[in-house]
């Protein structure tokens, strides 16, 4: 598929996706490629993505390959997986003015 895609819905992706995707949750499939940008509150992703991900829960299984930036609030990684790319941590500080405590510290899990 060419173009991007908008949903408020959640997406499941398991062909070629030309184009930025935008959703409340995705999950990508083993074989899927994703040519574009990813912004997503969960995204759930295996397959190759070439582009920047901005997700609040973020989760990379050990068959995906990423090209590109990843900003996150809270990242798990599988042992495999390969990220060719930055990781940085969403800006919270909008969020630490509102919160008497200055906010959530960074949260990353790898998973074996």
């Amino acid at each position: 598929m060419k173009g991007d895609i908008t949903a408020s819905a959640d997406l499941h992706v398991d062909g070629n996706v030309e184009g930025d995707i935008a959703c409340s949750a995705l999950v990508q499939g083993e074989g899927s490629t994703i040519n574009g940008g990813v912004t997503a509150e969960t995204a759930r992703l295996a397959g190759r993505v070439t582009g920047s991900i901005t997700a609040r829960d973020l989760t990379i299984l050990k068959t995906a390959r990423i090209d590109g930036d990843v900003h996150y609030d809270a990242l798990t990684i599988e042992q495999g997986a390969q990220v060719e790319g930055r990781f940085a941590h969403r800006d919270t500080k909008a969020k630490a003015s509102a919160t008497p405590q200055g906010g959530t510290k960074p949260e990353l899990t790898v998973a074996g």
